[in-house]
């Protein structure tokens, strides 16, 4: 139960293992509903809780909300969910919500919100507000999106570690962290997923000997990287000359996908194999055999909503996890080398490697068009290449002059 917990299943799960005492679904569980409040909170499971259940949840401070105004939302969806029958626990929840935390402004709406102002115990409630105490924040208060840029050579490293680079571009703030050359030693094997969970495979694909790889989760909280329960899985023996090896992360499922050739200058190869946490194992998916003429050197493999993307310069290919099967899509055509691809809602934006054009994909209409108002580095040299990400629903580009 605690390895298949979804969003659609923690509610259930959490009533389940509170009433017979299953302690590890419990904890797990919650911490489940606690990191992902906002959407379990919308969720018409959420409104299936009874009122010990409901307070539990909120009294944590490990909801991962950015504010306070969220909790109380939480709540009134609750009680008008059956509001006859529970409206007399509000005097009992409203402590649990930490209204010091709230703008005078969201405070004075919630005064005037209907359950306050129309019910016959408003006076109760009333006090209950305008006496909280000064809790703390809550988990996700403190949070902040942050660009990862790895490895970072760094002369204050120990001995055998490497480093990574952590920086937020709204805030100016840097932060560099050492870590085991063993754990980050790869450049194409990381993955965020939609999650915030951060996965990276550990395994040397230029040597055929070593024919398991490992993968490591990220700590957040205690900033160390940890060893999955995922078993370990072989590289590919088929093709031999690699040129894309990453790890993409797709509905709580991870893929690994390898692009290259079979041996010189034969046929180039795509082969996936996924990890599902219920059935705790990888499976192989369908492989994508391409011409020996496609030029794989410059090729980006990512996700966009429920699909795989692989982009070439003059092919492109989508992959489709339900059916398992690929399917061809419009390539760039115009963008030679395409070095770096992100996504962002159902567009797909890709630049080359001197960062001379940037083009944007839409996938519901597989159609390409080159963005306008790019600036235009001019003479500028871009060592290893340009590197786009997101941030906070905003576009941007890492450049190494």
């Amino acid at each position: 139960m605690a390895i298949n917990m979804q969003r659609s299943t923690c509610v259930d799960l959490y009533k389940f293992a509170d009433v017979f005492f299953v302690g590890s679904v419990l904890k797990c569980s919650l911490h489940f509903i606690c990191m992902h409040f906002a959407e379990v909170a919308s969720s018409e499971e959420f409104c299936s809780l009874n009122v010990n259940q409901l307070t539990e949840i909120i009294s944590h401070d490990e909801l991962d909300v950015k504010e306070e105004t969220t909790v109380w939302e939480a709540v009134v969806r609750w009680v008008q969910h059956s509001r006859e029958d529970r409206l007399h626990h509000l005097p009992s929840i409203l402590p649990h919500i930490r209204f010091n935390l709230l703008t005078p402004y969201n405070m004075v709406a919630i005064l005037d919100h209907p359950l306050v102002r129309e019910d016959p115990g408003r006076s109760a409630i009333r006090n209950v507000v305008k006496e909280a105490s000064n809790e703390m924040k809550r988990f996700g208060m403190d949070t902040m999106e942050m660009a990862i840029i790895f490895p970072e050579d760094n002369d204050e490293l120990k001995p055998g570690e490497h480093g990574m680079l952590f920086m937020n571009p709204r805030t100016g703030k840097y932060i560099t962290c050492s870590y085991p050359e063993e754990v980050i030693r790869l450049k194409g094997t990381l993955t965020v997923t939609s999650d915030n969970d951060i996965y990276i495979m550990v395994g040397d694909y230029l040597d055929f000997n070593n024919e398991k790889s490992i993968v490591f989760e990220f700590n957040n909280a205690g900033n160390v990287w940890e060893r999955t329960s995922i078993p370990p899985i072989r590289w590919p023996k088929k093709i031999r000359h690699i040129k894309r090896q990453c790890l993409i992360g797709v509905d709580g499922v991870l893929y690994r996908l390898s692009a290259g050739r079979t041996r010189k200058n034969a046929s180039a190869l795509v082969q996936i194999i996924k990890y599902t946490w219920h059935k705790d194992q990888w499976q192989e998916c369908s492989q994508l055999e391409l011409d020996s003429k496609v030029p794989m050197s410059y090729s980006q493999a990512l996700s966009c909503g429920p699909h795989l993307y692989l982009i070439m310069n003059t092919d492109m290919y989508r992959y489709d996890p339900s059916q398992d099967r690929w399917c061809k899509r419009t390539p760039p055509k115009v963008m030679p080398k395409v070095c770096t691809a992100v996504s962002m809602g159902t567009e797909i934006f890709c630049t080359d490697k001197k960062f001379t054009k940037t083009m944007v994909y839409d996938t519901e209409s597989d159609c390409w068009q080159v963005l306008q108002g790019w600036p235009n580095p001019g003479n500028l040299t871009v060592y290893n290449g340009p590197r786009l990400f997101v941030l906070e629903n905003q576009l941007h580009v890492w450049l190494q002059p």
